[in-house]
């Protein structure tokens, strides 16, 4: 095209309904105007994204065999199997290693808060939809996903399901502005609201302005209702910055995600809901503080003039020109019937 006006002022006007798009997508939510080309893109582009992925992966087709769980009274026996089987599939290669270890992670991560997932694979990332921090997954409506379930790892929370196609999805990851998601501190439950600051850490507002929070603490998912898009649980983050509340009704702190977002692979799409909210069961073991070393107790003693050794508190305890056999006063030592050595000799010549 040759550089003009009018095709300079056909670009302007492209990207400027781009944007608008954009803007509609994002406020009009699942009412969005543009949800059904957003849900026909997905249907077209979907099975492209997910061809190039198998075909660039080799063990893109392995990731299936922990995708279903049992039914939920045998689901952890049934994961750890799967998990069995696919790391004698995966075999030994570095970068399959990787991928075993993130899944027996998630499934563990799984098995302690009860939840039913479904494995996926990371195939693309980027703003598909407007959003800038998503991911999109080689797992879709065929595999039982829906819109707003939760999405997680073996480190914690990942995001939500925001659009299904029949073979892939689209994921908003947690660290986007806009999403938002509900906490509550280990502990003491105080509750709150996280949300996402992109490569900054979250940011979360406590209901209680005068909640006690520390350098440290740790906040789990709250839970949605009827469990979507958030089951309760899952692991967020760790505060790493407290601001004063400063009389306000509300008091924000900053937490660092447990989830490196730049560097996600295998996530877990969460398809049944634990029956009981496993609190703080999904927390990682905070490791023991090390024990302070106790003092060795150290005793001053001085040598006076006339050799006697002197502690701190001014006792004699012993003598340098003392003898072996005799006592500081150098008397000689008793024998255990309370006679000396001498008076042993004694008694024995008047027996003879």
């Amino acid at each position: 095209m040759r550089d003009t006006r009018e095709s300079r002022l056909l670009l302007v006007l492209l990207v400027a309904t781009a944007f608008a798009l954009i803007t509609v997508d994002i406020r009009g939510g699942e009412e969005s105007p543009v949800d059904g080309a957003r849900q026909a893109a997905a249907t077209v582009f979907g099975p492209v994204e997910n061809g190039v992925a198998a075909a660039v992966d080799p063990v893109g087709n392995a990731i299936g065999a922990v995708r279903d769980s049992d039914d939920r009274h045998d689901r952890i026996a049934a994961l750890e199997h799967e998990n069995a089987a696919l790391k004698t599939r995966l075999g030994s290669d570095d970068r399959n290693s990787s991928k075993v270890r993130q899944l027996d992670t998630m499934l563990k991560s799984a098995g302690a808060g009860q939840y039913g997932i479904k494995a996926a694979e990371v195939i693309a990332i980027g703003a598909a939809q407007g959003f800038s921090w998503t991911i999109t997954i080689d797992a879709g409506a065929n595999d039982g996903l829906r819109r707003d379930m939760t999405v997680l790892n073996g480190e914690g929370l990942v995001g939500r399901v925001t659009t299904v196609g029949p073979e892939t999805a689209t994921v908003l990851l947690a660290n986007d502005p806009d999403f938002t998601v509900g906490t509550r501190m280990e502990k003491t439950d105080e509750l709150g609201f996280a949300t996402g600051q992109g490569s900054r850490p979250l940011s979360v507002q406590f209901l209680n302005g005068k909640a006690k929070v520390k350098k440290g603490d740790r906040l789990v998912t709250f839970g949605s209702s009827k469990d979507k898009p958030f089951v309760p649980g899952v692991p967020v983050g760790e505060v790493v910055r407290v601001d004063p509340s400063g009389g306000d009704l509300t008091r924000t702190v900053y937490i660092r995600p447990f989830v490196g977002f730049t560097k996600l692979d295998i996530v877990g799409i969460v398809v049944q809901a634990p029956r009981q909210d496993p609190r703080d069961m999904v927390l990682p073991k905070q490791p023991r503080k090390p024990e302070k070393p106790k003092p060795t107790p150290t005793v001053t003693v001085t040598v006076q003039p006339n050799g006697d050794l002197v502690d701190g508190s001014g006792k004699v305890v012993g003598n340098i020109n003392e003898k072996p056999g005799t006592d500081a006063s150098g008397n000689t030592d008793a024998g255990t019937d309370g006679t000396t050595d001498t008076d042993a000799g004694d008694a024995a010549n008047e027996q003879e």
